[in-house]
């Protein structure tokens, strides 16, 4: 019978901007993971993306891993060379979804630069609407990221999609079924939001989860504030943040919720460099028995 365990599956992301996805997947697919998310930042770098996808399914080959979704993180609101090659990505990769076998296309929704969140929302409409009928064609679906990359309501370079009020203004511009959230607890924790009541009111709209996590120096807030010198949060593999991925995992079985959650790595200041690994695999350990452990007939 089929393994329900895996309604959820524990995978982790791999580069593939300049770097071979599908050598990477090669690299580590017997290491346990159960899913990839390959990901490009702000080009394709003119990849043939049908033949990239058909060679990451041959470098799964019979494992029982799936791709459910590709990364395209950039910024495509705005004119400059490097972002209208993060839009032709945008296109690139919600054509070519179905040769990795991936169903969902996640990245920042770009915003009009050092200016209000608010004056992103007419470009936003403009081109998110387009975006999504051209994904919902193809039966693919968009999932933003709740990442601010140092952006806040004010001002900010990438991404407006990082604060539940913003959240219900891009959902008001773009009400279509297949636009989302690709969420994580990670990047409401480094805002000081409580992140775990989010998947009870938005998971109809998560699409799909980045495994990241978040340590909050109480300490250093309560003698620095937030705005001093002395770094009051890092972002964690999980397994070493704050949260508690049973209750996060919980919550999303609870809402019906099925995907993946894919480690985002690469940001532990102690699991990093020559440690990455084995922090991701620990995360990888730490999220499957979040889950509940080897499936039980």
């Amino acid at each position: 019978m089929t393994n329900p365990a895996k309604a959820i599956r524990i995978g982790t992301m791999i580069k593939a901007t300049n770097e071979d996805a599908a050598a990477g997947i090669a690299k580590i697919a017997d290491l346990g993971f159960e899913s990839f998310e390959p990901f490009f930042w702000q080009t394709t770098n003119g990849q043939n993306l049908a033949e990239l996808g058909k060679r990451c399914i041959g470098a799964i080959g019979d494992r029982d891993i799936t791709i459910s979704t590709i990364g395209m993180f950039g910024n495509p609101l705005e004119g400059t060379d490097l972002d209208q090659q993060t839009l032709q990505g945008w296109k690139d990769c919600i054509d070519n979804a179905h040769h990795f076998g991936a169903t969902c296309v996640a990245g920042f929704t770009g915003r009009i630069r050092n200016k209000p969140l608010t004056d992103s929302l007419p470009r936003y409409k403009q081109v998110w609407s387009e975006l999504a009928k051209r994904a919902a064609d193809k039966g693919i679906k968009i999932a933003f990221e709740n990442c601010a990359m140092d952006g806040n309501w004010a001002t900010g370079d990438w991404n407006i999609a990082h604060n539940p009020d913003a959240w219900e203004l891009i959902f008001n511009e773009t009400p279509d079924d297949n636009i989302g959230l690709e969420w994580e607890p990670c990047h409401q924790m480094v805002y000081l939001i409580e992140p775990l009541p989010q998947i009870r009111k938005w998971a109809k709209k998560i699409f799909h989860v980045h495994g990241k996590d978040a340590t909050i120096r109480w300490d250093v807030i309560r003698e620095h504030g937030i705005f001093g010198k002395e770094k009051f949060v890092f972002m964690r593999t999980p397994g070493f943040g704050d949260s508690n991925w049973t209750d996060v995992i919980s919550e999303l079985r609870l809402a019906g919720w099925s995907g993946s959650i894919d480690i985002e790595g690469w940001h532990d200041p102690v699991y990093r460099n020559e440690l990455e690994m084995t922090g991701q695999i620990h995360g990888l350990n730490y999220l499957k028995k979040s889950r509940g452990g080897d499936f039980v007939e």
